[in-house]
C-alpha cells in the first residue's frame, strides 16, 4: 500500500468490474448485510486474522483475543472486521507443519492483498504460524502488528512441575528406557498441557513470540504473558488501538524489520538458547526483504553472547516464570549493549526508549546476569565441513559436553520409515559411541523438513541407560528438545548432499569448538559414491501443492521458502559481531 494513497477502508482493493463507483457500491451493499451502518463503513479498516481451530490447543484462546482486539480498534475509531486463514498446529500437520508453513504464508499474505484493509493484526501462536505471518505481512506490504496466542501453564505430576513439550520427550524417553511403566506415562499424558496456549518452555512458539517482539512487529511486553491470564487480552485490545494508529501513519512491515532489527532478533536468539528452527523462520522472514542472514557472522556472534535464560530446555523454568521476571524486558536489559537501541518498534518509539519505561525485577532467577549466564556463548553454533558444506547447527547450549568434540562410528538410517523399523530392534548393531545418521528428512527429501532429527536412543541402549548420542540428519528438530544434535545439513541428501554419501561404519568427526563437521573419507571414495546418488524431482504430472514445494522449496540456509518469493538478497546480516 503506498503511502501516498489517500484511499482507505471499504474503497480500497476493490473488486475489478470494471467500473469502481459500481464495485463500491456492490461491496457496501453486501456487507450491509450484516448490519454495518454507512458510518462505521466510512471508518479505517483494521483487518484481524482469525487462526481459530478446532484442531489447535495453541489457538484456543483466539476468539477471545479477536473480541478484545477489536474493542481496542473501536475504541480507536476503526471499523475490525476478522476473517479466517489457515491454522497450523504442530501435533495435527501432516506430514509436518514445515511443509504448509510456506502455504499459510500464501494464503495469509494472499487474503491481506485480496480484501479491503488499511491495517492487519495477525494472531498466531503455535509454532510455524508467526513466521508464516511475519511472511506474508512482509511480503504484502500492508501495515501489520502481531498479537501471539501466549504460552500454557505448567502442571504438575505427582507432585514434580511439567510442562509441553520438553516434559513430553523426558517422559516418553523414561518410558522407551523402562524407567517409567504404562500407568505413569498414561497419567502424565494428562498432566503435561494442562490449559490452552503454546509450549510453556522456550520451544519454537515462545523464540518466536520473543523475536517478533525483538523486531519490533508486537507491543513491548506482549510476548511471554501466559494464554489464560488477562494480561493477555489487555495486550490485545492495546494492539488494536495501536493498528488504527499504524493504519493512519502507513507504517509499514519494512519499515520496522530492518537489518538493524534483524540483528537484534539473532542477538535475542541466542541469548534466549532458543529454538533453532528459529533461525530457519527469521531467515525466510528477512528473505522476503532482501535481507540475507550470514551464518558465519551469525556464528561470529553466537561466541560472545551467552545463553541467560534459565527455561527448559536448556534450563530449568517455564514461560511462566519468565514472565513474572520481566518478560523479554528482562533480557534485553541484560544484553542491552550488544543491541542496536535506535531501531523504531511497531508503537512509535525506539527499542531504548522502551527500555528506559520499562521497570527491571530485582532479585529474580530466571534471567541471568551477563558476568554469570547459563551457558558461556550462544545457544546455536554453526558448523562448517565436508559433510556440510553450505552449514549445518547444533544447538552447544542442549548438548552433552562430554560430546561436543567426538569421533565415532556411523550408523545410518537411510529414511524415516527405515529409523522406525531397526531403531529398536535389539539386534541392531549400535553402540553408546556410534554416531545415529538420518538422510532424506531435508525439505525436499520428506518432504517438508520435519522434526525427526531428535533421533530416539535406540531401545537397547536406553534400557542400559543411555541418555544422550551424537545424533546428525538434514531435518528439523522442536525448540523443545534436547541432545547432541546436528541439524540442517545443507545440501540435504535429496539434493545430493555429501549426507547422501556416508554409509553404516564410516568415521565422522564432530568438533564443535573448532565448528567442524567431517566425514572422515578421502575424496576419491567420496566422487565413487557421488556417482550412484539421484536427486528427488517434482512429479512431472499433477502434483499440485507438493509439485509446487518440490520445484520451489530452498534450503535451510535460505529459510526453506519458495524461490520466487525470496527477494534477491541486497544487503547481509549480521553486519557486525
Amino acid at each position: 500500500m503506498s503511502k501516498n494513497d489517500t484511499k482507505q477502508g471499504m474503497s480500497t482493493r476493490l473488486t475489478n468490474y470494471g467500473d469502481e463507483g459500481f464495485s463500491l457500491f456492490l461491496r457496501k451493499a453486501f456487507i450491509k448485510g450484516m448490519g454495518y451502518t454507512d458510518d462505521a463503513l466510512s471508518r479505517p479498516v483494521i483487518g484481524i486474522a482469525n487462526t481459530y481451530s478446532g484442531y489447535n490447543a495453541c489457538h484456543g484462546n483466539v476468539d477471545a483475543l479477536v473480541e478484545s482486539v477489536k474493542r481496542g480498534v473501536m475504541l480507536a475509531g476503526g471499523l475490525p472486521i476478522d476473517f479466517p486463514t489457515i491454522s497450523l498446529h504442530e501435533s495435527f500437520s501432516h506430514p509436518t507443519s514445515m511443509y504448509l508453513r510456506n502455504l499459510m504464508a500464501l494464503d495469509t499474505e494472499e487474503m491481506i492483498r485480496a480484501q479491503p484493509m488499511d491495517a492487519v493484526v495477525l494472531i498466531g501462536g503455535c509454532d510455524k504460524t508467526v513466521p508464516a505471518q511475519l511472511m506474508a505481512a512482509a511480503s504484502a506490504g500492508t501495515p501489520a502488528i502481531q498479537l501471539v496466542t501466549g504460552p500454557m501453564l505448567s502442571g504438575s505430576h505427582r507432585g514434580t512441575r511439567v510442562g509441553a513439550c520438553t516434559d513430553c520427550r523426558r517422559y516418553w524417553a523414561a518410558y522407551r528406557g523402562q524407567e517409567i511403566d504404562d500407568q505413569e506415562i498414561a497419567e502424565v499424558n494428562d498432566k503435561l498441557v494442562p490449559t490452552v496456549g503454546t509450549c510453556s518452555v522456550m520451544g519454537t512458539a515462545s523464540t518466536m513470540a520473543c523475536l517478533a517482539e525483538a523486531l519490533g512487529m508486537m507491543l513491548p511486553g506482549s510476548a511471554t504473558a501466559p494464554a489464560v491470564y488477562a494480561d493477555r487480552r489487555r495486550i490485545a485490545e492495546h494492539t488494536g488501538a495501536e493498528a488504527v494508529r499504524i493504519a493512519k501513519e502507513k507504517i509499514a512491515p519494512a519499515d520496522i524489520m530492518t537489518p538493524a532489527a534483524f540483528e537484534n532478533a539473532l542477538r535475542v536468539l541466542l541469548a534466549l538458547g532458543g529454538s533453532t528452527n528459529a533461525l530457519i523462520h527469521l531467515t525466510a522472514i528477512a528473505g522476503r526483504l532482501g535481507i540475507d542472514i550470514d551464518l558465519q557472522s551469525f556464528d561470529r556472534m553466537s561466541r560472545e553472547t551467552p545463553v541467560l535464560v534459565d527455561l527448559k530446555p536448556s534450563g530449568e523454568h517455564y514461560m511462566e516464570h519468565l514472565h513474572q521476571a520481566g518478560g523479554l524486558a528482562a533480557v534485553l536489559h541484560e544484553i542491552k549493549p550488544l543491541l542496536d537501541l535506535d531501531v523504531v518498534t511497531i508503537n512509535g518509539k525506539t527499542l531504548g526508549e522502551n527500555l528506559d519505561a520499562t521497570p527491571r525485577i530485582l532479585n529474580q532467577q530466571v534471567v541471568r546476569p551477563r558476568d554469570n549466564p547459563i551457558y558461556g556463548q550462544g545457544g546455536i553454533a554453526v558448523l562448517e565441513g565436508n559433510l556440510a558444506p553450505r552449514g549445518a547447527i547444533i544447538k552447544q547450549s542442549a548438548a552433552s559436553p562430554a560430546l561436543m568434540d567426538h569421533t565415532g562410528r556411523a550408523v545410518v538410517f537411510s529414511c524415516m520409515e527405515d529409523l522406525a523399523k531397526r531403531i529398536d530392534d535389539p539386534d541392531l548393531d549400535v553402540n553408546a559411541e556410534d554416531i545415529l545418521v538420518l538422510q532424506n528428512i531435508g525439505p525436499k527429501g520428506a518432504p517438508g523438513m520435519p522434526e525427526a532429527g531428535y533421533i530416539p536412543i535406540p531401545k537397547k541402549l536406553a534400557a542400559q541407560g543411555v541418555k544422550d548420542m551424537v545424533r546428525i540428519s538434514d531435518g528439523r528438530m522442536s525448540g523443545t528438545a534436547a541432545g547432541t544434535i546436528v541439524l540442517h545439513v545443507s545440501p540435504e541428501a535429496a539434493d545430493q548432499g555429501p549426507l547422501a554419501l556416508v554409509r553404516t561404519g564410516d568415521r565422522i568427526r564432530l568438533d564443535v569448538g573448532s565448528r567442524r563437521l567431517e566425514l572422515l573419507l578421502d575424496e576419491d571414495e567420496l566422487a565413487r559414491r557421488r556417482q550412484s546418488l539421484t536427486p528427488v524431482t517434482p512429479p512431472q504430472q499433477g502434483g499440485g501443492y507438493r509439485r509446487l514445494f518440490l520445484e520451489q522449496i530452498l534450503q535451510a540456509e535460505e529459510g526453506c521458502d519458495f524461490r520466487y518469493c525470496r527477494l534477491e538478497p541486497t544487503i547481509k546480516v549480521p553486519r557486525r559481531g
